[in-house]
């Protein structure tokens, strides 16, 4: 069995993007991103994909999930479905989806642990994460940031393992 971890930052509202762009700029959630992420697989919708400010995000290896036949993408690993996503993942080290809304969604079932950045702060958007069910997800650690100069909001990095 894969060893798959979700890695987002949610609002209050649980949304996460608005015209494939993110609701907000943390940097000391991109930091711990980068940090948990580093050396490993981070998979990824293709539009996800496009809206990186950097590509192919360095020093991981990069999974775009296409439902486009014999799509390529430089320096990237491709995979056509979810199963082969999961199929082609580290058997050896923590996987990591980072997106985009309907990859998290497909992905919810699979994952073992949720890395998440709660933005305390509704937002409007067009893509949401869903619901976090306590039934099945146990909070393990939580760090409040309430003291951030760089935003008008507080938030709190998160970490749930599945029960």
């Amino acid at each position: 069995m894969k060893n798959i971890s979700i890695i987002v930052a949610i609002a209050s509202n649980n949304a996460i993007g608005k015209d494939n762009d993110l609701l907000w700029h943390i940097s000391k959630d991109l930091k711990r991103f980068k940090q948990i992420t580093k050396d490993h697989y981070v998979v990824m919708g293709k539009r996800t994909y496009y809206s990186l400010p950097v590509q192919p995000l360095p020093n991981r290896t990069n999974m775009i999930i296409t439902d486009v036949p014999d799509e390529e993408i430089d320096n990237c690993l491709m995979a056509y479905s979810i199963e082969e996503a999961i199929d082609k993942m580290d058997s050896s080290k923590e996987n990591f989806i980072i997106g985009g809304g309907s990859i998290y969604k497909q992905f919810m079932p699979h994952a073992n642990k949720l890395y998440i950045t709660r933005v305390h702060k509704d937002y409007e958007a067009d893509t949401f994460f869903p619901e976090i069910s306590l039934d099945y997800w146990e909070l393990i650690y939580e760090q409040h940031i309430d003291n951030d100069p760089q935003n008008d909001f507080t938030y709190t990095f998160e970490i749930y393992n599945k029960k």
